[in-house]
């Protein structure tokens, strides 16, 4: 059978040609999946795709009309294809989960990093300036940690959080019982919480979860991170909320626009993103391009369950992690992070 991979890196067809075997056809393109590249996938039995490749109802038609069957995402979130026109035309699979402690020790990373200024204090004594002022953070134990989304992801940074001896409030709209954990309605978190950490998936009920209207409930200066969808920040609005001094750090893997940047070099080019310019000259922001995926054990679980995932449709077994409209799955909840997604 023969896959087409779009948007892939170096790394992505490192991890998924051990696992091709005797069966499987890799066919690789870095470019991104949209009605311009949907060609490239003629004579293809399935197309895997990642976060940012646009499956929207045009390349749909046209990928059913070249015979692809199967669409395969290497990532958890679907928010990229259009469910309805895939609708008995063409099955849509993805990786619900693949390894939840990388996104979430990544999540910490970030945290640490903007707290205990060693961002600032790297490039300073790269420059053999080993002055301590301006570089005073804050402890992490007693403080409280907010976290938005309680799948795989959120469990484990809240396992981590307890670590710290923090406190953590979460708020999910499927609540788990988590020992030490205190569930709350979103209002009396943002209210309460030291720092907030996004881990729930992009829906449009949580899109733009972060506004202007959540934000000023926040306490003056909270931290607020997210490893988990762009989207589920509005960018204009966090901007506002860094400049008029009530957002004290933001730690972002992700971006609302970030589909036309991340994961490739614009380091010799002018970026035209006008608000990502902005954020990124803050002091009090770290953004990472979309990197919290990226371990060894992560990229061999989206693999092994992207391969899975292809060799039982075409082996007609029951496809488990099926994402679809008519078999009522659509509305599950699905980690973040990226790229996944990946996963999240």
């Amino acid at each position: 059978m023969k896959i087409a991979f779009f948007d892939t890196k170096e790394y992505d067809q490192k991890s998924f040609e051990s696992y091709a075997g005797d069966y499987l056809e890799f066919q690789f393109y870095d470019t991104k999946l949209c009605e311009a590249t949907a060609k490239l996938a003629y004579g293809a039995d399935a197309v895997c795709v990642f976060v940012n490749d646009d499956v929207n109802a045009a390349v749909i038609d046209k990928l059913y009309s070249f015979g692809v069957q199967l669409i395969a995402l290497r990532c958890a979130g679907y928010n990229n294809v259009d469910l309805a026109a895939a609708s008995e035309k063409i099955r849509v699979v993805r990786v619900p989960a693949y390894s939840p402690h990388a996104v979430a020790e990544h999540t910490m990373a970030l945290l640490l990093c903007s707290v205990r200024r060693i961002h600032k204090a790297y490039n300073r004594t790269k420059d053999f300036n080993f002055s301590l002022n301006g570089l005073t953070g804050f402890d992490l134990h007693g403080k409280t940690m907010g976290v938005i989304g309680t799948g795989k992801i959120g469990k484990a940074l809240i396992e981590i959080c307890k670590g710290f001896g923090m406190n953590v409030l979460a708020y999910d709209k499927y609540p788990s019982e988590i020992y030490g954990v205190r569930y709350t309605e979103l209002d009396e978190l943002l209210c309460e919480s030291d720092i907030i950490s996004l881990h729930c998936p992009l829906t449009p009920e949580t899109q733009h979860i972060i506004n202007k209207n959540s934000i000023d409930k926040m306490k003056n200066g909270a931290v607020l991170i997210n490893t988990s969808r762009g989207a589920l920040i509005d960018s204009e609005d966090l901007l506002e909320g860094i400049k008029e001094r009530k957002i004290g750090a933001a730690c972002l893997d992700v971006y609302e626009e970030e589909s036309d940047l991340f994961f490739e070099d614009f380091s010799g080019h002018i970026v035209n993103d006008d608000t990502l310019a902005r954020l990124i000259t803050m002091p009090n922001v770290i953004v990472t391009s979309h990197q919290a995926f990226l371990t060894e054990e992560a990229l061999s679980g989206i693999a092994e369950t992207t391969v899975n995932n292809i060799l039982d449709y075409f082996e007609g077994r029951e496809l488990t992690n099926e994402v679809c409209l008519r078999c009522g799955n659509a509305e599950n909840r699905t980690e973040e992070p990226d790229p996944i997604g990946a996963g999240v």
